[in-house]
């Protein structure tokens, strides 16, 4: 049985417990919790009594809450490194073991007991070191460097190498390419914060730290904690229970959503936003993890701070999330029709769209400004041409 615990009130609140059984995972929320009226997952895991089963496999049986914990990509990678150091299948662990692994180092406001937690500190080391530990990982499958890797990474999501830090009092994400990213990815990255920036999106603070080799590294804070008080995160994978590895949304039913959750047609413009960013930017790592939401202490829904913008081709050129059916070549026409079914005026879809043009027309400003090289900016602006040409 595995305990779980709700951090972001003013005290830690035993939410309820996980058990498995019979390859199967049940939950159960605790009778104290069901008081406060806080609907942490809606969608399958609504608030009331009695014991739950998730009845799909989208998670190994998980529900969607508690796999938004779970670190994938790189996390994952380490993870698995390290229990094959210790002579052990990572093929053998269930959700729970895995969760065990998080316990109250994970992203959001979610605890798990009882925690597997290391006690061994790590003296922080500059990110041109880290690079290069993390580059002998991927390129020659060095294991000496993966547990302290596996302890600065928390329980982070997402495929390319992070590391959590505190920085001037502030939690802050630092990236690292992997071997499939280009030499300056991190400027490329701080480049599109800044274009983000300009087209008004909600951002986090970001920074491009400086490297004595290369060309820095993109860093970001959390917008998951502030002042030490956890917030809940909610993924748009983890709400619908959606596989973000493949193609499973599209941006109407993302609005839908948005909608429904904060009763806010505010919230609901910042995700067109988002949508027609992603659209002008060539951005088309657009999964069901990249979109998240946010709730605050008294059950209210926001979305969250954009992020994970960057160039991104997709799977086989297309966006991972459709634009109204459209996943290879959406146009002006696909995004007022996206619109148009959230019901925003086209006068103020209109408007957003020009704002995010004309903030995706100043790339080679922003490349500059982030030091991106010639020759990515210059095939980054090809593409950016290019759409403009076509959708004209």
């Amino acid at each position: 049985m595995m305990d779980i615990y709700y951090l972001g009130g003013e005290k830690k609140q035993l939410m309820g417990s996980l058990v498995l059984k019979d390859r199967k995972i049940y939950f159960g929320y605790d009778p104290v919790f069901l008081q406060t009226g806080l609907e942490l997952s809606p969608f399958k895991l609504p608030l009331k009594a009695g014991i739950q089963v998730c009845e799909d496999r989208v998670f190994e049986g998980l529900f969607g809450i508690f796999n938004d914990s779970l670190p994938d990509g790189w996390g994952r990678l380490l993870l698995d490194r390290k229990l094959m150091k210790m002579g052990l299948n990572p093929g053998s662990l269930s959700p729970l073991d895995r969760l065990s692994y998080v316990g109250h180092q994970g992203m959001g406001a979610l605890a798990y007991e009882p925690a597997i937690e290391e006690e061994t500190l790590f003296p922080l080391k500059d990110f041109d070191t880290l690079a290069e530990e993390i580059w002998q990982v991927y390129e020659h499958n060095e294991d000496q460097f993966v547990e302290e890797l596996l302890a600065m990474n928390g329980s982070s999501a997402g495929a390319r190498p992070k590391i959590l830090i505190e920085l001037e009092g502030r939690p802050w994400i630092i990236k690292f390419r992997s071997s499939l990213d280009p030499k300056d990815m991190g400027p490329i990255e701080y480049a599109y914060h800044l274009m983000a920036k300009a087209a008004k999106l909600e951002l986090p603070e970001a920074r491009l730290f400086p490297a004595k080799k290369g060309s820095g590294y993109f860093g970001v804070q959390r917008f998951d904690c502030f002042n030490h008080q956890r917030k809940h995160i909610h993924t748009i994978s983890g709400l619908l229970h959606l596989d973000h590895r493949f193609p499973s949304l599209d941006y109407e039913q993302i609005l839908k959503v948005t909608t429904w959750l904060t009763k806010d047609q505010r919230e609901v413009e910042k995700q067109f936003r988002l949508a027609v960013f992603n659209v002008l930017s060539h951005n088309r790592d657009d999964h069901a993890k990249n979109f998240s939401f946010m709730m605050n202490e008294k059950g209210v829904w926001k979305t969250s701070p954009a992020y994970d913008l960057t160039f991104s081709s997709g799977p086989s050129g297309e966006h991972c999330s459709l634009i109204m059916g459209e996943g290879k070549n959406p146009g002006v026409q696909h995004l007022l029709k996206l619109a148009e079914s959230a019901e925003l005026p086209k006068s103020q879809a209109l408007q957003v769209f020009d704002e995010v043009k004309d903030a995706i027309s100043q790339w080679e400003l922003f490349a500059k400004q982030a030091g991106v090289s010639k020759s990515s900016s210059s095939r980054i602006q090809a593409v950016l041409k290019q759409w403009r040409k076509s959708s004209a």
